[in-house]
């Protein structure tokens, strides 16, 4: 894949997703269902999506037409993945320089939306596990706010069949929620409260449900 053109890398990570969570769900027993795919808007945006688990850092692409995700830099240097990374033309950010790295990833984000692509980040930065206390860091609103581009937050509750840092994993219904977007244009504390009240309020089932 790293030698072919980028539209056929693409196209394998879209594969490598949809066969995964095929395979999660016939040998975990796990249903995935998609609600609210009519809210993503054609064209760029920005995709706000919570984090619990793997699943959703490989798995979203396959309902999304071709997003950059904001990731780690230093996940772009491991080799074969981090050129695959860099091949998928993802969105590194580094996190231990505040004010160049955020200048490089609006930079890397801004060719992104040139393409139509969705910028895809998970705002808490970290996965949480279901009923963690929420953690929104401000990074999401500085995207927000100098792409000028709608915000589509993503509730799920992955976290409850595919749990962080256990080997286990659990049948049942997993839901993957796109909401409504947030118009661009609003204040640092407007969008953030918004964010946060879409994603938490949005009520999904547990694992016994």
């Amino acid at each position: 894949m790293l030698l072919l053109p980028r539209k056929w890398t693409v196209r394998y990570n879209r594969l490598y997703a949809g066969s995964t969570s095929w395979l999660f769900c016939k040998i975990v027993g796990v249903t995935i269902e998609i609600r609210g795919q009519e809210n993503i808007p054609k064209g760029a945006n920005i995709v706000a999506s919570k984090h619990q688990s793997v699943w959703e850092t490989f798995s979203l692409v396959s309902y999304l037409s071709d997003p950059a995700l904001v990731l780690k830099r230093e996940l772009m240097n491991i080799p074969f993945y981090g050129w695959f990374l860099r091949k998928l033309e993802m969105v590194p950010i580094n996190r231990g320089s505040a004010v160049s790295s955020l200048r490089a990833m609006i930079k890397a984000a801004k060719k992104a939306v040139k393409q139509d692509r969705q910028i895809t980040i998970f705002p808490e930065g970290t996965r949480k596990t279901p009923g963690d206390k929420p953690d929104y860091k401000i990074g999401v609103y500085y995207i927000y706010s100098k792409l000028d581009l709608p915000c589509i937050p993503v509730a799920l509750n992955s976290g409850y069949f595919w749990p962080r840092h256990q080997f286990i994993r659990h049948p049942g219904n997993m839901v993957i929620q796109f909401l409504p977007p947030i118009p661009p244009g609003l204040s640092r504390k407007e969008f953030m409260e918004e964010l946060e009240r879409r994603i938490e309020n949005c009520k999904l089932p547990g694992r016994d449900h």
